[in-house]
């Protein structure tokens, strides 16, 4: 059986995309950024980096699992399961979601991804209006957010996320969706490269690195926004601080934008890609 007219329009618009990212070229600006980013790191002692960077893996690691068992995405587990028995009443276990058509699990992967977009907007906006307190937990609360919509994206399209090894690729898909668009090409080869090699789908035999300094680039565009935040807090119009607001609104909703689309992409394209490998 071969794909369906609809899963070669996805595949090729899957291409495309892939191909945008290979062919981004980055600015002036952004090359001389990751200049001065490799260099700042370069100042720290190597073991104090490899300490640094190594505490941050552990600390996403917990994290995920933390997300991943808890009662809320328990019950998403759940609900996903509920609207895919609409389409088919004999679905059961998430494995049972890739006898569905591609456009069913889109549709029940792009509820998921709208809802967790709005979610940002508005911690965003609620980070611009706040204290301290508000804006100080807004990086803790944007990499729950984006952590548990790449479960959810990867659940939807009939994926596990318990596993050794779905926990990890899962972690990978979040860290290159949070990477700039200029090393995300790069990050979807080694994806891509890492499902069609695993050797085993259950533990992880690949390379357990997340972050490194080019991955530093999302959290201190962070720690921006919210220094801009602060600037323009005391700046109100009707005695709301519009401008913070959206600041963090739209900064807030561009990250969760960019992490949940190549989360997307990568479900899909694993999807088209195990399907094709079971008709083989």
């Amino acid at each position: 059986m071969e794909f369906t007219n609809r899963e070669m329009k996805l595949l090729n618009e899957i291409s495309e995309w892939q191909e945008r990212l290979y062919q981004y070229e980055p600015t002036d600006l952004a090359a001389l950024y990751d200049k001065w980013l490799e260099q700042g790191f370069a100042l720290l002692p190597e073991n104090i980096q490899q300490q640094f960077f190594d505490k941050l893996d552990t600390w996403l690691f917990h994290l995920h699992a933390m997300v991943q068992s808890s009662q809320v995405q328990i019950d998403a587990r759940e609900r996903i399961l509920a609207s895919a028995r609409v389409f088919n009443e004999e679905i059961e276990t998430l494995s049972d979601l890739k006898h569905l058509s591609i456009d069913q699990l889109n549709y029940i992967a792009n509820q998921h991804i709208a809802k967790h977009r709005l979610y940002s907007f508005a911690q965003g906006g609620m980070s611009g209006s706040g204290g301290l307190l508000l804006l100080g937990s807004d990086i803790p609360a944007m990499t729950v957010i984006n952590v548990r919509i790449v479960q959810l994206i990867a659940m939807s399209y009939g994926v596990e996320v318990n596993t050794p090894f779905e926990m990890m690729l899962a972690l990978k898909v979040f860290n290159a969706g949070a990477m700039p668009k200029r090393l995300q090409g790069i990050a979807w080869e080694e994806l891509i490269r890492e499902v069609q090699t695993a050797e085993d789908d259950y533990f992880y035999l690949g390379i357990e690195e997340l972050t490194n300094p080019t991955w530093m680039e999302q959290p201190l565009k962070q720690l921006l926004k919210a220094l801009s935040i602060t600037v323009f807090r005391k700046k109100l119009v009707r005695g709301i601080p519009f401008i913070s607001m959206a600041i963090g609104a739209g900064s807030n909703y561009q990250m969760t934008r960019s992490v949940s689309e190549f989360a997307q992409k990568f479900y899909q394209y694993r999807y088209l890609l195990e399907k094709k490998a079971d008709e083989e």
